[in-house]
């Protein structure tokens, strides 16, 4: 199984150690991963602003790069979501003929669901909260959505009980919005700020020392909130908590 790893501009320009500690963690499980230098954005950003014609090159380079690969892995629950979504229709063409976007994955899922992980040598001794993104909950179906009536589930819960020494908790309506929501933030500051402050102090209600989730702008805007309120809680990406203890790249 040959993996293209997937690094959205967020975790590129201000969270690079995700990446690494994806890399890391892919490499430690015996998967051959490679990183193609040539790729770009995925488009999220433009789309997301109704500008979907700026987001077509973007598409179609994302298409030819990644098309030699059993999968494309990204430590973003969004960009993954937003290439498997939206990049057919940008390219014209139904999910089956594109040739990477339906083989697009999310870290958490592809552990999950196509690797199966049973076990992981890390050790993370610290009270954890999880941060359920949008994307992720209603659009990869990384949890359970509360809106409907089906049985609970949790695949980040489930690979976080890997972890040796973690406790995990999660916060009073697990899956509300923290607010960011990509162009939300800047249109709609206010609310955006205000759904922020809400949903980190009901993680910080749990005891928890840390909060953690599959998307690194999820957990950027809730650390700005932080910082700005002055609340006592620290953030990490979960493929930080998935790799702690790996020392080197395998």
């Amino acid at each position: 199984m040959k993996i293209g790893l997937f690094i959205p501009c967020y975790v590129d320009a201000l969270y690079p150690e995700v990446g690494v500690s994806t890399l890391r963690l892919l490499r430690s499980l015996g998967i051959d991963v490679d990183y193609p230098e040539r790729q770009t954005c995925c488009g999220q950003p433009m789309g997301n602003a109704g500008f979907e014609r700026m987001a077509v090159p973007l598409a179609k380079t994302f298409d030819e790069l990644f098309a030699v690969y059993d999968y494309v892995v990204a430590p973003s629950a969004s960009c993954a979501a937003y290439v498997r979504c939206f990049h057919p229709n940008l390219l014209g063409k139904k999910a089956e003929e594109c040739e990477a976007a339906g083989k697009t994955v999310d870290l958490v899922e592809f552990l999950h669901d196509i690797v199966k992980v049973q076990s992981l040598p890390a050790r993370f001794p610290h009270k954890v909260s999880v941060h359920n993104s949008c994307h992720g909950v209603r659009e990869l179906g990384l949890s359970s959505p509360s809106e409907r009536n089906i049985p609970k589930f949790n695949k980040i819960i489930d690979l976080l009980q890997l972890v040796e020494g973690i406790e995990i908790v999660e916060p009073e309506r697990p899956d509300e919005c923290c607010g960011f929501g990509g162009m939300f933030a800047v249109e709609e500051k206010a609310v955006s700020a205000r759904m922020g402050v809400e949903k980190v102090r009901r993680h910080i209600a749990t005891g928890a020392e840390y909060i953690t989730g599959p998307d690194s702008s999820c957990l950027m805007h809730m650390q700005g909130v932080a910082q700005k309120q002055g609340l006592d809680i620290k953030f990490i990406h979960v493929a930080q908590i998935l790799s702690a203890g790996l020392n080197s790249e395998r």
